[in-house]
């Protein structure tokens, strides 16, 4: 995998090994940063990271910060590898549960101006009720959502749908407030 656009493009990025994770692809990134436009200066949140792939593409292209949230303790290693390799030191990596670092973030009246939501495809249905009743308490006053699902999924949360695209097995939507 490599960093698709921004001051780290053309850097390579690891992906935890195993089947706990399944890397955002360069092409699904690229269309994804496609459909939400410039992130000069906003402050992220990478929900159910993985790889860190897509967080570390929205630092690349000028986010001020990211906060990755992942579970996998592995993959929270992976993610501070590539955070090191490609010197990006505006992140902070919580290898904790999505749902309390809402909580937590929320309590805490941070407000994020893009959140990247990249949960298991087969958890989706599990999670969708619970972000959709955690995340507008974190949203930032202009805020993008990309949330990543199978293909044959249609995320639904209380939020305004922006857009929705097919990418082979992958689907793209963004919401905004």
């Amino acid at each position: 995998m490599r960093i698709v656009a921004g001051s780290r493009r053309g850097h390579r990025i690891a992906a935890p090994r195993g089947v706990v994770t399944r890397p955002t692809s360069d092409r699904v990134r690229e269309a994804a940063f496609a459909l939400v436009g410039p992130v000069d200066d906003a402050r992220a949140l990478d929900l159910f990271a993985g790889s860190g792939a897509m967080g570390l593409e929205a630092l690349s292209r000028g986010a001020r910060r990211c906060v990755f949230v992942e579970r996998d303790r592995d993959a929270c290693k992976v993610i501070e590898r590539n955070l090191e390799k490609l010197r990006l030191t505006s992140a902070v990596v919580l290898c904790q549960d999505v749902l309390r670092t809402l909580r937590e973030e929320r309590s805490r009246r941070h407000a994020y101006d893009l959140v990247l939501v990249d949960a298991p495809y087969d958890e989706w249905e599990t999670h969708e009720e619970a972000l959709g009743e955690l995340l507008p308490g974190v949203l930032a006053d202009a805020p993008l959502v990309v949330v990543e699902t199978a293909a044959g999924v249609e995320p639904r949360l209380p939020l305004a749908p922006v857009t929705t695209r097919r990418y082979g097995s992958a689907r793209i939507t963004v919401f905004g407030k």
